[in-house]
């Protein structure tokens, strides 16, 4: 978590800086950025698939409304509920969730304000990149790890926040959550057209919400 986070903080020093404002540049040079890294981990350790190893105290499965399921997974759920909540509390309700709203919508009338906006960002893509780095962490002990996962995970990523909608921790839930099940009933119900069960849906979406279920404009 704090490589990750040390590297997020890298990335907007070193290179998102210099293209701040332009939305478009900051997705190419994110995109480049993680190819550079996916071949230096390629080159590292190699095209092997990995699997991280699970604490012995999450192993095995428990009985839940009469269905048995995975201790690993349910502590998962639990974990992204537990973050999901910290982080909306965090945002919502807090002078730093403030500042980061605000920083958003309109960081030039911040800085106006006599709060120097450049310390927060930072530190909060920081923070973004440290959890990010947390629940890959977290995914890799029951989704097997190889060269380009992550850009399966990417596509995934990308279909949360285009349903969901930009700017919204209430819409990125809810956008995970649709494309989990998507997922999950193209794979057993039409396996040959699984990603278009997921985009599908998600084009008729954009044609009439085009900034997604909670997008708004900014």
């Amino acid at each position: 978590m704090a490589a990750i986070a040390a590297i997020g903080f890298v990335l907007d020093q070193g290179l998102l800086r210099f293209v701040r404002g332009h939305e478009l540049r900051q997705v190419l040079l994110t995109l480049g950025f993680a190819f550079v890294l996916n071949d230096l981990a390629l080159v590292i350790w190699g095209g092997d698939s990995f699997t991280v190893p699970v604490a012995p105290a999450l192993r095995g499965g428990l009985h839940v409304f009469g269905v048995f399921y995975p201790t690993y997974r349910l502590f998962v759920l639990a974990t992204g509920i537990i973050v999901f909540a910290s982080l909306w509390l965090l945002l919502s309700y807090t002078r730093l969730g403030a500042l980061i709203r605000a920083g958003v919508d309109d960081a030039e009338m911040v800085e106006a304000s006599g709060i120097n906006i450049r310390r927060v960002v930072p530190r909060h893509l920081s923070a973004r990149f440290g959890v990010s780095g947390t629940w890959r962490l977290m995914g890799g002990a029951f989704l097997t790890l190889y060269p380009s996962a992550d850009a399966e995970i990417l596509v995934f990523s990308l279909a949360v926040v285009i349903i969901g909608g930009r700017g919204s921790l209430v819409g990125v839930a809810v956008g995970s959550l649709l494309v989990g099940l998507l997922n999950t009933l193209g794979q057993v119900m039409f396996p040959e057209l699984a990603y278009f069960v997921i985009f599908g849906p998600m084009a008729v979406l954009l044609a009439f919400r085009p900034l997604g279920l909670f997008g708004r404009a900014t």
